[in-house]
């Protein structure tokens, strides 16, 4: 009896262990909850916009050189008054409204060495065209919380249009940006499309008084030259407004204050992401100036730029050009703005951008806005400002590669996503105009370098 007791007593015990063990073997990974993209594109013409869901996008394609869809079945989606409107192909209103975008196009310059390239410019300008609204405001994305005008992006975008031939939509969005300025000089956040003034207290972000300068240098060099001196007196004030703020807001070892950067997050340090969009545009703002004959105020700003130039120098690159000024703060993609069409680079940048791109890499194959990130989303605007950063310095197969990655996760309609998800499908929201206005850029950079303020007075006008 007390053998058999003994031998329960070791079965329970053996049966225990085995249920411990169990219990403590690896489970199986939870399945990853699929990854939603909402808009999936856009449909529509100026002023008139559809944001597709991605059931509307499945097996659907653009009809060439429009926004108009051909869905799955063949029907054509368009939007006539506001209203999408599912009609057969070749309907006289659809066909009308793809006659008229396909002659848009051709007003301007598709840029594009290649098919593949060509339509990635077009995809991006048709797509841009439907964020810009008339009055100029650009939205970020057609949807929720991005649909606001934001200045950085919208500078972005101002370039885009003005190096493929689209000036008037350039200057719209110029004239619109100039309009939103606050009596100091600077720019709130981002404002409601009709530019009636921020839709909430988010802190504003100094950099627009970088990016603002430097999109209306880039419109200036693009413009044909019987056109520059009436655009660059129209929107001189406010370039001066905006480089005296940025030059007075220079500290004692001559960085700016700590403002929200382009992760619109705060940080008690000077961060890269407001120095080298400030840099940009002071050196814009003094070429612009030295142009209309205003020698004393280009003075004053390639001076604070060389400051600037020289307290980035010190403070970001002894860390290896990191997010802020304190070491650790991690490696941040806002070091591609210190090369053109931003900057003149300093020799050493080359292996700074390697060495950032390296350790920004994800599995999908682009790149997060810096080491301190903190989500697993690979982000499409910040990979392409590497794109652009090597199609300026003529690394063309670099830039061209990842083009390609950014075309293999476009989605079904080939929109751009703001981001792409760990198992490398689009997501948060498509087209982005910044990384719709990125692609342009890249691509027309890999035709011909896109010109990039002078460091320093006596640089003629570019183009």
């Amino acid at each position: 009896m007390r053998r058999w007791r003994l031998l329960g007593a070791g079965l329970v015990a053996a049966a225990v262990v085995v249920v411990v063990a169990t219990w403590a073997l690896p489970s199986e990974p939870e399945p990853r909850p699929p990854t939603r993209v909402h808009p999936a594109g856009l449909v529509g013409a100026p002023g008139h916009v559809h944001a597709l869901t991605e059931e509307e996008a499945v097996g659907a394609q653009f009809v060439p050189g429009s926004s108009v869809l051909e869905l799955a079945d063949g029907n054509w989606l368009h939007v006539p008054d506001g209203s999408p409107e599912i009609v057969a192909p070749e309907d006289p209103g659809a066909a009308e409204q793809v006659a008229e975008s396909r002659a848009w196009l051709a007003s301007g310059d598709l840029p594009g060495r290649t098919q593949t390239e060509r339509e990635l410019a077009e995809r991006a300008l048709l797509d841009l065209r439907l964020l810009l609204q008339d009055n100029g405001a650009v939205a970020a994305a057609w949807h929720g919380i991005w649909r606001y005008s934001w200045p950085r992006d919208s500078a972005f975008a101002a370039a885009a249009f003005a190096h493929t031939g689209h000036l008037e939509e350039s200057l719209r969005i110029l004239r619109f940006t100039a309009g939103t300025q606050l009596p100091n000089g600077t720019w709130d956040a981002r404002t409601h499309l009709d530019g009636s003034g921020p839709p909430d207290a988010r802190p504003w972000q100094l950099d627009a008084n970088g990016w603002v300068p430097w999109a209306v240098w880039q419109y200036l060099q693009a413009a044909p030259r019987a056109e520059r001196e009436a655009v660059r007196t129209e929107l001189y004030p406010t370039v001066r407004a905006a480089a005296d703020y940025a030059a007075a807001s220079l500290g004692p070892r001559g960085l700016p204050p700590a403002r929200p950067d382009y992760w619109e997050s705060s940080y008690p340090a000077p961060n890269l992401g407001t120095a080298a969009p400030l840099l940009a545009g002071l050196r814009a703002a003094g070429a612009i100036a030295e142009a209309a004959g205003e020698d004393e105020d280009a003075d004053r700003w390639f001076t604070a730029a060389q400051r600037l130039a020289r307290a980035v120098e010190i403070s970001f690159g002894t860390f290896g050009y990191q997010r802020t000024v304190v070491d650790g703060s991690g490696r941040d993609s806002a070091i591609t703005w210190l090369a053109p069409p931003f900057n003149p680079a300093a020799p050493e940048l080359a292996g700074e951008l390697e060495a950032t791109w390296t350790a920004l890499l994800q599995p999908t194959g682009g790149v997060q806005p810096g080491e301190a990130w903190r989500d697993d989303m690979t982000w499409t605007p910040e990979t392409m400002f590497f794109a652009l950063a090597w199609a300026n310095d003529g690394q063309r197969e670099r830039a061209a590669g990842v083009l390609g990655w950014l075309d293999a996760h476009r989605t079904e309609v080939g929109a751009f996503p703001e981001k792409v998800d760990p198992d490398g499908n689009p997501a948060s929201v498509a087209t982005l105009g910044w990384t719709a206005a990125l692609t342009l850029l890249t691509i027309s950079a890999l035709e011909e370098p896109l010109p990039t303020p002078p460091a320093g007075p006596g640089a003629p006008e570019l183009y």
